[in-house]
């Protein structure tokens, strides 16, 4: 028997001051059984860090050839390839030339990641962004998860504050320069 995707609901207040977006989100997000919560926690962190018009999950493992998540024009063109975790060199490669612009939010070692992907053929290395998320911000939040969570997240500077109840998590998020 094949095992089935887990559904988790957030509802999320976002004041990302670095950005000038402050918006109320209503998440539906879908873990599929191999994902960890680890990179859960981190799709929706990466989801509300590059909140725009536009912007969606996507199909996830069903669906290989599309990116974590991806933001499109009214016309449907897709304009970011927003990727989560650890991606594969040719995956990043076919990922910058498939959009204009391309980021990486990773939970785990970004110098590890950068290390396996120096010397590798990737397509306009130089203008991709990969964003280390602290890992002790990823552990609290999953400590913390629910299937149902509301929750408030502020961000001033590269630094996220995330307010869940009476509880604030705090951690950064910094570009890494991996080149």
């Amino acid at each position: 028997m094949a095992l089935t995707a887990t559904i988790y609901t957030f509802d999320i207040e976002l004041a990302d001051t670095d950005r000038g977006v402050y918006e109320t989100l209503a998440l539906r997000v879908a873990r599929h059984p191999s994902e960890s919560e680890e990179y859960l926690v981190t799709r929706v962190l990466a989801y509300c860090l590059e909140y725009t018009e536009g912007l969606a999950f996507s199909n996830g493992l069903s669906n290989p050839d599309e990116p974590a998540l991806a933001v499109r024009d009214l016309t449907g063109v897709l304009r970011a390839w927003i990727e989560v975790g650890a991606p594969e060199p040719a995956r990043v490669h076919k990922a910058s030339k498939a959009a204009p612009r391309v980021a990486v939010y990773t939970h785990k070692d970004a110098a590890k990641l950068a290390e396996r992907w120096r010397g590798e053929r990737i397509h306009r290395a130089d203008e991709l962004e990969l964003y280390a998320v602290d890992p002790a911000l990823i552990a609290a939040l999953v400590a913390s998860l629910q299937r149902r969570m509301t929750f408030a997240i502020s961000v001033t500077s590269g630094h996220l504050y995330v307010t869940l109840g009476e509880r604030v998590i705090e951690g950064a998020v910094h570009r890494y320069a991996w080149q």
